[in-house]
Formats: structure tokens, C-alpha cells, sequence
């Protein structure tokens, strides 16, 4: 990511809005990216100095360019980098001992005379002598412990000069959200995943059921100090996965130091910004993906089948049944299938699934981990070999009365 120092953004209407490269206004960037990756593909040996100097270069007729962008490009382009950053301690003995050798000689003249005898350039020859170098060789040792002069091994870099503006729109969104106070997800899809992201983020959440979408409301035990940004900072870090997510739209709330009043920041699954987090997959399994094929979109015995569009939340504890049937009447179970897991997995499962006794969940359980697992006294199951048959889910929808499942089979 950015540091703050690097962020750009406006204020327009009472709302903040990072800075954006934009493929129509801002075509001319799409070279100079291929300029700035091809510096650092070529740069082996170089050092960070040299190759920000470049990158700098690579602007020098774009003169409405803000310093504050070309820092924030190298600043990408050094952390998909590898350097050499040598060996600190041997880099201060070294420079330890050529000054205290040169202290010897002090005061250094540049051509000697009766009153000083001790010229520069000599001195310098034998100091280098004395570590069995030459002089430009041992003065390009002294400061490698400096990170300007940490030279280039490798540069794991982005595939094109595309990537590389896309990762600059999203780091500049992220640096907006080192402000955020608090931010509030309208979700009408991908809940699990959304809420997987933030928990990676280690961001605490409350849940609220809509009519028609979850609201998810995110914190971190930082937020509630005042003065600290840490909460903001784990929030950018969950920006690149929410991008990857569908059906949602977010809203942040922005508190900074020189502005009296809060300040808004809008972002949805529609804005164009492309994260390097993939989107995952529809179906955790070919399980899911198979029974869902099998049921189709049609309606069976008055039955729709939904995907992960319940959220079962007690405090911080989630729980997302894979599937959803709805019936026309309003009843709604939920089908939670139960494949190939570990003991301790299946152990914190059936826990979590003991906080939720009260709601309607119908347990598919491979039938490999028949004689493995104790299946819970008030839960309805099915164990499938392969695929799950739709004909024994139907069986249990048809006895289904009101919210109560039939707790034989």
C-alpha cells in the first residue's frame, strides 16, 4: 500500500475522491507506465536511488504531474521489487573503521603545504589499500545500509503498463480509507466472502437483515481509541478483496485533523477499479455445483432454490448455509452440506451449528463421515454418496410445517 504521505485526493460536494487515472483523460500514462516498468525489468544492479531518478525522468515534459504521483509509482514499483540490502553490520564496521583511519590524518587538504600535510587524494588511496580496494569501490560500500543505495536484485513487477495504473487506482482509494471512522456495506450478493475478507482484515462486524439486502456494518477494537488509525489502515486492507465481491455498494465516513466536519467517501461494485484479488468461484465445490444443476432454476413442489442468500449471525459468530430453499408460502429452509473435512473442522461446524438451533438448516452429509460424526438430534439429515438426490431433499421439504423441519427421515 501507499503511505499517507503519498495519497492525493479532492474534495468535491462534501465527499473525498482519490485520485484516478482514466484511460480517455489520462491515455498518455498508459506509456509512461511501460517506460517505468521496463527502468525497473532493466534495472538489476541499480540502486533505489537511481532507478527513482529515472522514473522521474520519465516525466520531464509532463509537467502537470504531481511530485506526490511519481513518488506514489515508485513506491508500487519498489515494493514489487526485491533488494540487495547487504549486510548492515559489516556496512558500519566498514565505515567505522575508514573514518576512524581518516581521523588520523585530520584535517584533509586538497593540495598539501608546510602547515597541512595530509592531502586527500593520498589518503584516501591508502585507506582503500588498507581494505584491499580501490577507492571508488570501498566509497561505494560505505553507505549500503542506506535504503536509497539498496541496489535492484530482482523486479517480480506487473504484467503490463494496465496493471500497473489499475494497482495506483486502487492504492490511492485505499490511502482515502486511512481517515475512515467508520463504513457500512449495503450487500445484496457474495456475503460470505465479503465477511471473509474483513475478518482477514481483522475488522469486528455487526449484520442487519433488509427487505431486499444485509447491511454490515465494520469496526476493529482500534476504532473506539481516539487518535488512531489503525482501524483505517484495516480497512484499506480489506478494499482489494470487497472489489472482487459483487452486489454491494459502501459508504465511509472520513475524520481528519484540519477538517472540523466528517467527510463521505462512496464507492460500489460498479466503479472500475480492479483489485489483484480474484473473484472466487461460484460454488465451494463440485458438490454444490452439481446439486445446483440438478435442481435447476424451476420451481419443485412450490420450492426455489437460492444461493447463500442467508446470513445466520449471532455477535461475531456467521454462519452461511450453502443453499436456500423458498417456498412460495414464505417458509425457508436452509442446506448446509457437510463434505470432506477434518475432525476439528466438522468439531467448531456442528458448535457453531448448536448456536442456531432454533432456525431450520438441513444437514447433506457425505456418507463417508457417516460413522465420524454425531449428527444433532433436532437437525434433519442426508447422506449422499457422490451427489446429493434431489427426490431425498424434496422427501424432507414435503413435511416441512411453518419454520419447523420434521426431525425424522
Amino acid at each position: 500500500m501507499l503511505t499517507r504521505e503519498l495519497a492525493i485526493a479532492s474534495y468535491e460536494n462534501g465527499e473525498l475522491v482519490p485520485d484516478r487515472l482514466n484511460r480517455k483523460s489520462d491515455s498518455a500514462y498508459l506509456g509512461f507506465a511501460e517506460a517505468m516498468l521496463e527502468i525497473y525489468r532493466s534495472g538489476t544492479g541499480r540502486t533505489r536511488r537511481s532507478l527513482h531518478q529515472a522514473v522521474h525522468r520519465v516525466f520531464d515534459e509532463q509537467i502537470d504531474c504531481p511530485g506526490r504521483r511519481i513518488q506514489a509509482f515508485c513506491k508500487l514499483l519498489d515494493d514489487a521489487s526485491e533488494y540487495n540490502k547487504g549486510d548492515r553490520r559489516k556496512t558500519v564496521q566498514l565505515r567505522q573503521s575508514v573514518f576512524r583511519a581518516a581521523a588520523r590524518h585530520h584535517p584533509l587538504v586538497v593540495d598539501r603545504d608546510a602547515l597541512f600535510e595530509s592531502q586527500e587524494s593520498e589518503v584516501k588511496r591508502l585507506i582503500a589499500e588498507e581494505h584491499a580496494m580501490s577507492w571508488p569501490e570501498l566509497r561505494g560500500k560505505l553507505f549500503l545500509d542506506l535504503i536509497e543505495n539498496h541496489e535492484l536484485k530482482y523486479f517480480e513487477g506487473f504484467p503490463d503498463g494496465v496493471a500497473l495504473l489499475s494497482r495506483y487506482n486502487v492504492s490511492q482509494t485505499q490511502a482515502v480509507l486511512f481517515d475512515a471512522v467508520k463504513l457500512t456495506i449495503r450487500a445484496t450478493g457474495d456475503f460470505k466472502q465479503i465477511l471473509r475478507y474483513a475478518k482477514l482484515a481483522r475488522l469486528m462486524h455487526r449484520i442487519t437483515k433488509r427487505s431486499d439486502h444485509y447491511r454490515f456494518e465494520f469496526d476493529g477494537a482500534a476504532s473506539v481509541l481516539r487518535g488512531t488509525h489503525r482501524y483505517g489502515v484495516a480497512m484499506a486492507r480489506f478494499l482489494p478483496g470487497l472489489l472482487s465481491c459483487r452486489g454491494w455498494s459502501m459508504e465511509a465516513t472520513l475524520r481528519r485533523r484540519w477538517v472540523s466536519q466528517s467527510i463521505r467517501f462512496r464507492l460500489d461494485d460498479g466503479c472500475g477499479l480492479v483489485s489483484g484479488v480474484e473473484a472466487a468461484s461460484e460454488f465451494d465445490s463440485s458438490v454444490e455445483e452439481a446439486f445446483a444443476k440438478e435442481w435447476g432454476d424451476q420451481l419443485r413442489d412450490g420450492w426455489r432454490l437460492e444461493r447463500e442468500t442467508e446470513i445466520l449471525h449471532i455477535g461475531q459468530t456467521a454462519f452461511f448455509p450453502d443453499f436456500v430453499f423458498a417456498h412460495g408460502d414464505g417458509r425457508r429452509v436452509m442446506l448446509e452440506i457437510v463434505g470432506y473435512w477434518t475432525p476439528e473442522y466438522l468439531d467448531s461446524k456442528f458448535q457453531i451449528l448448536k448456536q442456531f438451533h432454533d432456525k431450520p438448516v438441513l444437514l447433506a452429509i457425505a456418507q463417508s463421515l457417516k460413522e465420524r460424526v454425531v449428527v444433532p438430534s433436532d437437525r434433519p439429515a442426508i447422506f449422499y454418496k457422490g451427489t446429493i438426490e434431489v427426490e431425498a431433499v424434496l422427501a424432507i421439504l414435503r413435511n416441512v410445517r411453518g419454520a419447523c423441519l420434521p426431525t425424522t427421515i
